[in-house]
This record gives C-alpha cells, sequence and structure tokens, in this order.
C-alpha cells in the first residue's frame, strides 16, 4: 500500500492455485477422495500454508480412527509459476495398532468378563480376522468411556468416573488398553414427586403418581427416569396442552436420590425454520422423518433433544448437534442441526464347534443404503445337514409414519442322507412392525414359499408319501410386550410375546401358534433368576397332514440335556418333530461365583420339555412325555475364544430319547 499525490495504491498479491492435488502413499481410491473431501486445501483452490497444517493433522486423525496411529506425512510443492502449483502429499501409515488387551482396575464393582461385553473395542484374536474393533483408535476409546459410563449408571452407579489414560504402547505398535473405574455409591430410588405450575389442573396429572410407585425402591437408572418422562409427555399429548415443559431434579439423600419433576408453562415460541448441515451422503428427507417437532410447531427443549436422541439410535451418524439461534421475531426460534456422517457398512461372520456339530455364519450389513436410511442386509448360514441363505431390505421409518417395513428373500437346503431325503425351500415376504401401545409393539406380514421334498429307496413311507413340490402364501401377525430393563442379558422386567401363521393360499393347509414368556428378578448381585415359557404348535386345516419342515421341535437352548433333534416322536428310527412342543426353564445366573481371574460365569438350571403328536400315521408313538433335566452350565472366555460348558442330568425321558450329559460349544464373531 502507497500514497502517491491525492491517490491512494493499494497492491494485492494473490495466493498459488493448487492445478493438482497428488495422494502418495494411499492404495485405496475411497481413502484418496475422503481425504480430499475433509482437508481444506482443494484443486483448483487457493494454497494458503496455515490450512495446509491443519490439513495434516486431519490426516492424521483420518488414519488414527482405523488404527494407524504413527502416521507419517511429508509434502512438496512443484512450483509451475508464481500463480499456480502442484502440491504432492506423501503419506506413510505405518502399522496397524492392534489391542492386545482390554483390562479394567479401581473400585469397579462389576466383572471384568461383564465389562468386555460392554465396551465396543475387541482384543486381537487370530479369529478376528474382519472385526474392526480390534484397532485402536481415540474415537473407539471415547466410545467405549461412554458405553462403559451408560451401563453403570443404568444399575444405580450414578457418580461413575471412567477414564483411559492408561493406553500403554507396546514396541510392535499394539495396545494395552486400560480403563480405570470408580464406580462410587449404588443408588436406589427414594421419593417421586412432581412440582407442577399452578396455571395446570393438578388432576391431570394424577396418574403420574401409580406409575412412579413401580419406581421406587428400585436401584437409579437416568434410563428409568427417561420412561417416566415419555409417560408424563403421554399426559401432556392426551390432553392436548401446548408450550408445557419440565425439567428434572435429583437430590442425593445418604444412599437413595429424591427425583423431582418440575413441570411449568413454556415460552410461547415457535420453530421458524430447522437448517439440516453436515449431510452429504443421507438424505435430508431421512433426517427430517426422525424429527418430532417441525417448521410451525411450538418449540421446546425436550423435543429437540428428544429428535437427536432418534436420529442417533439411527447408527448412520458419528455426531449430532444442534444449536437454536433467534428468529426473525421475538417469539420465533431457528434451529440448526448438525450431522457427522460414518461409514455405516458392517461384516461379521462366525464359527462353532461342538458336541452336537459345526457351524459357519457370514453376515454384511449396511444401515445406511444409498443415504436413504435403508438397511440392507445379507445372511448365509452353514451345518452339516443345512445350508440357508436370506437377504432382507428394511426401511425403519415407512413412510415417516415411524413403522419400519421389510422385504426378505430366504432360500434353504436340507440334506438328510442317512434318513433317506433333502429338501430345498425357497420363501419371499414383506412384514411390518410397530409400537402399537406403550412397551407393546405389533408385528403383520405376508409370505409366499415353495417347498421341494425329494425322497430314496432308504426312506420312510411315511416320509415318502410327502415328497413332491408344494407351494403356499400365509400371513402372519404377532405381539410383543417388553417390560425388560435392557434387551442384552437383562437383570429385571419380563417380555411376553405370540404370533401366528394363517393360510391364505396353500397346497396343504394349516396354523401355526407360538407364545413365550420371561420374567428376569435380581436377588441380589450375585443372583439372577430368570423363568422362561415356550408354546407352539402347528395343526392342518383339511385332510392333508402338515409337512415335515413345518413340524415343532426344541431347540438344545430350551431343553438341555438331550441330543439335538433326538427328541419326540420317532418314525423308521427318523425323529420327524411334533405337532407340539412346550418348553420351562428356570435359571439362576451366578455372576461372582468364581474368581474374576477364571473369566467364567456360572449358572444352574432346572429344564422341562415335550415334543408330541403325530397326524400322519396313528400307528407311531405320539411320544407324549414330559421330559426334564438338571445341570450346571459355564461360560468361559478362552485364549482361542468364547466356550460353553453344559454338564446335565436328565430326570425324565422317553424310552426313544437320545440324552446327552455333556455339551459344549466355541464360537466367536470375527
Amino acid at each position: 500500500m502507497s500514497k502517491e499525490n491525492s491517490t491512494l495504491k493499494i497492491f494485492v498479491k494473490e495466493y498459488p492455485t493448487i492445478n493438482q492435488l497428488v495422494i502418495l502413499g494411499v492404495e485405496s481410491n475411497k481413502q484418496k477422495e475422503q481425504i480430499k473431501k475433509i482437508i481444506l486445501s482443494k484443486e483448483n483452490g487457493t494454497f494458503i500454508k496455515s490450512n495446509l497444517e491443519k490439513d495434516l493433522n486431519t490426516i492424521k486423525k483420518l488414519f488414527s480412527s482405523i488404527g494407524h496411529n504413527f502416521v507419517e506425512i511429508d509434502t512438496k510443492v512443484k512450483k509451475i509459476d508464481d500463480l499456480n502449483l502442484d502440491l504432492i502429499v506423501e503419506i506413510k501409515k505405518g502399522n496397524i495398532s492392534r489391542i492386545s488387551s482390554i483390562n479394567f482396575i479401581g473400585d469397579k464393582k462389576v466383572r471384568s468378563n461383564r465389562l468386555r461385553s460392554v465396551v465396543a473395542s475387541e482384543e486381537d484374536k487370530f479369529w478376528k480376522v474382519i472385526s474392526k474393533n480390534t484397532r485402536f483408535s481415540e474415537n473407539l476409546v471415547q466410545l467405549d468411556i461412554r458405553l462403559l459410563q451408560n451401563y453403570y449408571r443404568s444399575i444405580g452407579f450414578r457418580d461413575v468416573k471412567v477414564t483411559s489414560n492408561s493406553a500403554n504402547i507396546k514396541k510392535e505398535g499394539n495396545v494395552d488398553l486400560v480403563y480405570s473405574i470408580d464406580a462410587g455409591k449404588r443408588y436406589t430410588i427414594k421419593k417421586i414427586s412432581t412440582n407442577l405450575d399452578k396455571v395446570f389442573d393438578a388432576k391431570l396429572f394424577f396418574p403420574l403418581e401409580d406409575i412412579y410407585k413401580e419406581y421406587v425402591g428400585e436401584f437409579y437408572s437416568p434410563f428409568k427416569i427417561k420412561k417416566m418422562l415419555e409417560s408424563l409427555d403421554e399426559l401432556i399429548e392426551q390432553n392436548n396442552l401446548q408450550f408445557v415443559d419440565h425439567n428434572v431434579q435429583e437430590t442425593v439423600d445418604n444412599d437413595g436420590i429424591n427425583i423431582t419433576f418440575n413441570i411449568f408453562e413454556g415460552e410461547k415460541v415457535l420453530v421458524e425454520r430447522i437448517d439440516v448441515l453436515g449431510n452429504n451422503i443421507t438424505n435430508e428427507d431421512v433426517i427430517r422423518g426422525e424429527l418430532l417437532l417441525d417448521e410451525g410447531d411450538p418449540y421446546t427443549q425436550l423435543a429437540i433433544e428428544k429428535s437427536v436422541a432418534e436420529l442417533r439410535a439411527r447408527n448412520i451418524f458419528k455426531n449430532v448437534s444442534y444449536e437454536v439461534v433467534p428468529g426473525s421475531e421475538a417469539n420465533l426460534k431457528k434451529i440448526n442441526l448438525t450431522v457427522e456422517e460414518k461409514a455405516t457398512g458392517e461384516i461379521s461372520a462366525g464359527a462353532g464347534v461342538g458336541t452336537s456339530g459345526g457351524t459357519v455364519a457370514f453376515n454384511i450389513k449396511e444401515n445406511n443404503w444409498l443415504g436413504q436410511g435403508k438397511i440392507v442386509q445379507f445372511n448365509l448360514e452353514l451345518d452339516e445337514e443345512q445350508l440357508k441363505g436370506t437377504i432382507n431390505y428394511e426401511n425403519p421409518n415407512y413412510d415417516f409414519l415411524g413403522n419400519s417395513i421389510n422385504y426378505f428373500l430366504t432360500s434353504e437346503s436340507n440334506d438328510k442322507p442317512d434318513k433317506g431325503y433333502e429338501n430345498s425351500v425357497t420363501a419371499a415376504g414383506v412384514n411390518t412392525s410397530f409400537e402399537q401401545y406403550k412397551d407393546l409393539r405389533a408385528s403383520l406380514g405376508i409370505s409366499a414359499s415353495y417347498d421341494d421334498l425329494r425322497t430314496d429307496g432308504t426312506a420312510s413311507d411315511s416320509i415318502k408319501k410327502q415328497a413332491g413340490t408344494f407351494s403356499e402364501i400365509l400371513g402372519t401377525y404377532g405381539f410383543t410386550y417388553d417390560k425388560r430393563n435392557r434387551a442384552f442379558m437383562p437383570t429385571d422386567g419380563s417380555i411376553i410375546g405370540f404370533s401366528q401363521s394363517l393360510p391364505i393360499v396353500v397346497d396343504e393347509p394349516y396354523f401355526s401358534n407360538s407364545f413365550f414368556a420371561s420374567k428376569y428378578t435380581s436377588l441380589s448381585e450375585d443372583v439372577i433368576l430368570a423363568n422362561k415359557l415356550f408354546l407352539t404348535n402347528v395343526n392342518s386345516l383339511g385332510s392333508e397332514d402338515v409337512r415335515l419342515n413345518k413340524r415343532k421341535g426344541l431347540s438344545s437352548k430350551r431343553l438341555r440335556g438331550f441330543e439335538k433333534n433326538k427328541i419326540g416322536p420317532v418314525d423308521s428310527d427318523d425323529y420327524v418333530g411334533g405337532n407340539y412342543a412346550a418348553a420351562i426353564n428356570f435359571e439362576a445366573n451366578l455372576p461372582n461365583l468364581l474368581p474374576e481371574k477364571t473369566n467364567t460365569d456360572i449358572s444352574l438350571f432346572l429344564d422341562f420339555g415335550n415334543v408330541w403328536g403325530v397326524d400322519y400315521d396313528s400307528s407311531i408313538d405320539d411320544s407324549n412325555t414330559i421330559r426334564s433335566s438338571t445341570g450346571i452350565a459355564a461360560s468361559w472366555l478362552s485364549p482361542i475364544g468364547p466356550m460353553t460348558f453344559t454338564l446335565s442330568q436328565n430326570l425324565k425321558k422317553a424310552s426313544t430319547d437320545k440324552t446327552e450329559s455333556f455339551n459344549f460349544n466355541l464360537g466367536t464373531t470375527f
């Protein structure tokens, strides 16, 4: 800048332009495109040294998130002229840092074996060849911390503190991951009350008192508070109350927590506009379909918080955040909703071997197909006698109604040369599920299948009569009432379910029913009881018999102490299943019976079961005998993978049943 006479001269020196951005040392074109997408330096953009420094840190964070924690980056500038250059970025990724071990120290009050099932990180084992969670990254560690905090708080440890400042890196680059946990005091819910603004009719909120009684005396959990808030929101909606706001006040009283729900009249503010940012892949209508408020709705902090929670629950975003800013008028608000997308594909495999044989499973899943929020999944299962493949396509929020709809195609082949027959079944269908009432989900479906049963001279006469091809179209419906405290390894609550299949167009009409119920009770931290009931039947509606592949049986998990598929009616030495099956299980899980260093959980069981009924041949014994067994089961996290052992003694059986006093299984996912 200079001044000459009365003229001010300003000289501008432009930043040079990046003609080419060349990335070396990265084989994957997808990774190259991802790098170019997230850095500030762009082809045909300006070259700014301060931006380049930021870009180097961004690239290192990207590779660190997939396990490359020792990345070296060298940059070179190839000058073309004063205003143009080529930028060359050479990346040495280094070895992937694997998690050698995961340990938990401190006053943790929960066994390490249980905590390993809570965290997302996995120890690097030879069978974990596919899992990405064996790679050490700061993002994965932070996820583990959140999962551990949520788990401890859900069982009453409100003030838990979790740190991971002890990630010991070995010479070869692998990591011993150590989480330090201070569980603190375990609280119970001592008292629950409502502090209601006088502008509201108190009678409208009287039903809350009955809900409060269910939780008083139980261990504190933020998820229980969430359920009470959901009940409160239902009351507000049922009574068509507008501009109602509320918050929760928690007061510590020795080992108890006093909870107060403050309900008051909120600001009379409307939502003027919602802007969605950061969705480069996901369609905006997928995001808006999860929002509980829209432009023109009354604004409440609770509604936006619940909307963010719904988006996070979809598992297609790395992070979801929001900012509320003033609108064009005093009674209007604008919401800036920002999402950070992540890789949404999953691949897993599993294998098992035991006294009942071996199995292999393979699964591929995409949770955000084409950015539309749809779920596409392929599953393959294989054992000695069966090969089964399934393709699923699911829309979790069909037509933005909150209902899921699922389409499936499956093919199954069963080969039993020692029984003289084989069959193949191909089926396709569509079903939907939705929340009919609180905790009550309903499901509806329709399916079509084609069954081809082939026999040879060694098959029984009864099975030969069923040989041929058959087709059917079935309708199904069901209900599930779930009051468990959590779906995975519940310790309290219950779940009840019923389903029925009815013929629409079938060659051999039949109907089938299934009912199950489970109740979980924690006597203490050392004893968790589970009582389970299972009932199922299949019956023909005409003169034709129920086909072989439709008949009922019990899995080895429902009736222990007996060989797989070796109970019930027998036709020429072939166990053909029954028209009816039932099981009752009493279990006691003893998680702290053995020392923690054994990595072993023990449980006791008492099982009752029956498979009976033969409609296609009155000369065959229907095998109507109540079987029973008792025993002990152990789950051991061994160096070669998780193993389960079952020692059982059958108390009662039919003469044709084949018993099994010892069973083991080695199985894992990788």
